[in-house]
């Protein structure tokens, strides 16, 4: 799983600068977190919080040469869990390549709804990441969704306007998993 943080932005009226970015290699599965900060413990916590309360901790954990994240906190907190800390080369963060072209598609994204002030970038946060989410990968042909819950989400849009009420369609997307395993023969 790749980590980084993108920021500093402008002050937002909750007090976040930053944002955690988290992706998951595999599935693409992205979480970005508003943060006031880029301290070791905010951003400890909220790994905690945001990822490993929710889905489990990663096996590798690979960022750049931040201190944050080469902090005695942070290297602890990886030992503790079994995690296998790896980083970018020095003075190339480039080279985690997925995770800054995430981060560009965050500052698009937020250049396009944020206020003139800027004060409130946090907020369009969730509803960028469940249509991010919801979208075809041009890597992996599939959504993230579909990759990491084996099925698509289900939409605002995919409500029906109308008096009928139609009960959520329950069958699960083997589409995608058999391309995640063809995926996968093919790499090895």
């Amino acid at each position: 799983m790749a980590l980084d943080i993108l920021g500093p932005l402008p002050v937002t009226t909750k007090g976040n600068r930053y944002v955690l970015v988290l992706m998951d290699y595999f599935t693409k599965w992205p979480e970005a977190i508003p943060i006031p900060d880029q301290e070791a413990s905010t951003v400890a916590e909220e790994l905690v919080r945001a990822w490993i309360s929710r889905y489990g901790v990663p096996m590798i954990l690979h960022s750049d040469q931040g201190t944050n994240f080469n902090s005695a906190l942070f290297t602890e907190l990886c030992k503790l869990l079994g995690i296998l800390k790896t980083r970018t080369t020095a003075l190339h963060p480039e080279s985690d390549g997925m995770v800054e072209r995430f981060n560009r598609t965050i500052l698009n994204h937020l250049s396009l709804f944020v206020s003139k002030n800027q004060t409130d970038w946090d907020t369009h946060l969730p509803l960028f990441l469940l249509a991010y989410r919801s979208a075809d990968h041009e890597a992996t042909g599939c959504t993230p969704a579909s990759s990491f819950f084996g099925r698509r989400l289900r939409l605002p849009c995919d409500i029906p306007f109308d008096d009928r009420v139609m009960p959520p369609r329950r069958t699960l997307n083997n589409e995608a998993r058999r391309k995640a395993y063809m995926r996968l023969q093919r790499a090895n």
